[in-house]
């Protein structure tokens, strides 16, 4: 691996790809007909994500953090709202590395039980993703685990990135991604990635606007953090590493509706039997509510990225 720097380089995207590609599936993309889902006729390009081990592309990340750093006989730590730590779970499990993962109260009922089905120790406290990590902190004290964060680690925007990587490789001539946002380590790390060189939109809640309220502010700053997604896309505010990456290279940031959302899965599972959670229809929703529109002959791509979700009800 390269030497760290401040941000993920292409080349150190690249080779992270090479160390984690044995662990991690190249999910697929398929090309569907937007007029299926009732807006005018184009090829959208959907990176299945979701199917990634795990249920998301958090898994990147996680083989990423374990690979290039030393884990203590302590192990790892991890704060989730709950798909980063079925992520950090799966990856440890299969490293046979101790993890311990810090969930909220609003962490999904089918998330703990992944995480705990993949041997994992979980600890249950707070209302949100912010009181998790605090709590993570204080063991990490205490006991010398390595932390492994969420979004806000040069090793998880690069894991991240590789997303980017395998999605150019897969659809070389995209002019535009669509890439839901919580803490902002997905988009910062595909950014990294690209660099200009697509169109980035950014898809948040309404109710957990970090993104957007970063940008407006010049830095990070706090936001709320609810809705529907709480579990996946409402982190205090984005990370101080994926901020200079999407300053620079994020086109567009788009808030959409819960209800958007929640139609967003039910046409997902409707037309294409793909059963995402909130977070991973999220970016899908801005499309079907016409709150991003692409401009005629615009070739679109859209990350569904992730599928940890306990049961389809979505007729």
């Amino acid at each position: 691996m390269a030497e760290p720097t401040d941000e993920p380089s292409t080349q150190r995207i690249e080779a992270a790809y090479e160390l984690i590609q044995s662990h991690i599936r190249r999910t697929p993309v398929i090309e569907v007909d937007a007029a299926d889902f009732g807006l005018p006729p184009r090829v959208l390009a959907l990176k299945l994500e979701l199917l990634q081990h795990g249920g998301s592309f958090k898994t990147r990340g996680a083989f990423t953090q374990l690979l290039t750093r030393q884990v203590p006989a302590a192990g790892v730590v991890a704060a989730s709202g709950g798909n980063h730590g079925v992520a950090v779970a799966y990856a440890a499990q299969k490293l046979r590395v101790p993890a311990k993962i810090f969930v909220p109260t609003v962490a999904s009922q089918a998330k703990q039980e992944q995480i705990r089905r993949l041997e994992a120790q979980l600890i249950i406290g707070g209302e949100r993703y912010a009181d998790a990590l605090a709590a993570s902190q204080q063991w990490i004290e205490s006991s010398g685990a390595l932390e492994v964060h969420a979004y806000d680690q040069l090793e998880t925007l690069t894991g991240q990135g590789t997303l980017g990587l395998e999605m150019e490789r897969q659809c070389p001539r995209l002019d535009t991604l669509l890439v839901a946002v919580g803490g902002g380590g997905l988009i910062g790390g595909i950014a990294a990635w690209y660099r200009g060189r697509i169109k980035l939109v950014s898809v948040e809640p309404e109710t957990a606007p970090t993104l957007e309220r970063a940008i407006a502010a010049g830095r990070p700053v706090d936001a709320p953090a609810g809705g529907v997604a709480a579990d996946s896309l409402a982190p205090r505010r984005v990370g101080e590493l994926m901020f200079p990456l999407a300053k620079s290279f994020v086109s567009e940031t788009v808030l959409v509706e819960d209800d958007a959302i929640r139609d967003a899965q039910k046409q997902l599972w409707q037309n294409l039997r793909i059963a995402a959670e909130p977070g991973g229809a999220a970016a899908f929703a801005a499309l079907l509510s016409r709150r991003y529109v692409p401009a005629p002959g615009e070739r679109v791509g859209v990350v569904i990225c992730g599928g940890n979700t306990s049961a389809v009800n979505f007729n």
